[in-house]
């Protein structure tokens, strides 16, 4: 069975029908009128133990709203969620000990206590030994710089240092499932680089993962799976590397020469292959399909026309379907025949909980 399931998953806010300013909101007292945004719209998903998946998609798309599900924090409209076999929604107790979750937007920690009494308010909550504690302790500070935060209160900390503080909360009680929503967001580029590697450690280490970002160098190289949602249904999930080879095939060869070089030449002795303008008429971009021509190919027949000064090439990432599937330019599976209303701003919204208790 797997770890994390979810079927038919389904969240549906309500929102108040009503114009701008005081008379609106007199006017929505008498009517009362509501207008329903789906946010995740039947959503099925299987994570098994040790997995890594990136959960990704285009503002709005659903991504932080189904992480709230799958954690307990939000009731679903319908459809089903089971963490180990348990119902995060009435099981929280037990299923809170089992994950850990970190938002990019909001923050676990106290705002009016230092860093290292909010820790220590949680190993207490979560009922963490002395010894195991001060051993992760050690381990977070040796990835996250975290022994200089420790004084500080909360609300002192800048976005990049409440991150850090933020991901040690998220994984003090050693959890066996970890979503992490955009955890690189505000983190310098040697923290991210270090950050990602712990990420890859725990992969390692069997600890189960859902990542949404989209700093896609978060995903590349961590997840090996990839899930897709767009108006809150999943349009694709299936594997990472599949996707990159069926949908981003291509390479292109930077080259500078000694002369000009003939366009159509290069077509001549590389079939299929793109040639535009470069950087200056002495370089050129040559785009071609690398699993029909092998970049050492692209190099020889250039350099049988001209003396190469000097070249890069472009190697394919996963960001390349990405952009071209939120852009609509390539559809990864076929669309439903039902019709729904996407919710344009769950991710960024300010308090979407507050919409599930209101009346």
């Amino acid at each position: 069975m797997a770890l994390v399931e979810a079927r038919q998953l389904t969240k549906v806010f309500r929102r108040p029908d009503k114009p701008p300013g005081l008379a609106g909101a007199l006017r929505h007292l008498a009517t009362r009128r509501y207008v329903e945004k789906v946010a995740v719209d039947h959503v099925d998903l299987s994570i098994e133990a040790g997995e890594a998946v990136a959960y990704v998609g285009p503002n709005g798309a659903g991504k932080s709203t189904t992480v709230k599900l799958l954690s307990g924090i939000l009731q679903p409209t319908s459809g089903e969620v089971r963490i180990g076999g348990l119902v995060p929604q009435d099981d929280r107790m037990a299923v809170a000990h089992r994950i850990g979750v970190l938002f990019g937007q909001r923050t676990q920690l106290w705002w009016d206590l230092p860093v290292a009494d909010s820790l220590a308010v949680l190993r207490d909550l979560y009922g963490v030994d002395e010894g195991t504690y001060r051993k992760r302790l050690k381990r977070f500070d040796e990835v996250l710089g975290l022994d200089d935060l420790m004084a500080v209160t909360g609300r002192k900390l800048s976005l990049g240092q409440r991150m850090r503080a933020d991901l040690a909360a998220a994984l003090v009680h050693g959890p066996e499932v970890v979503y992490l929503d955009e955890p690189t967001i505000g983190l310098d580029l040697s923290v991210k680089d270090r950050v990602r590697e712990f990420f890859r450690e725990l992969r390692d280490e069997g600890t189960t993962v859902m990542l949404t970002s989209h700093d896609l160098a978060d995903i590349e190289g961590f997840c090996r799976r990839l899930v897709i949602i767009d108006e809150g249904r999943i349009v694709f999930d299936g594997d990472l590397e599949a996707v990159k080879d069926e949908f981003a095939r291509d390479r292109i060869l930077h080259v500078h020469t000694e002369t000009r070089v003939d366009p159509d030449r290069v077509r001549a002795v590389l079939p299929g292959a793109v040639v535009a303008a470069g950087e200056s008429p002495l370089w050129h971009s040559i785009r071609f399909d690398r699993f029909a021509i092998t970049a050492g190919q692209a190099v020889a027949a250039v350099t049988g026309i001209a003396a190469v000064v000097d070249f890069r090439i472009d190697e394919p990432g996963i960001e390349d379907v990405i952009r071209r599937v939120y852009s609509g330019e390539l559809r990864l599976a076929a669309e439903t025949d039902a019709e729904t209303d996407s919710e344009p701003d769950v991710e960024g919204s300010g308090e979407p909980d507050a919409v599930v208790t209101a009346p």
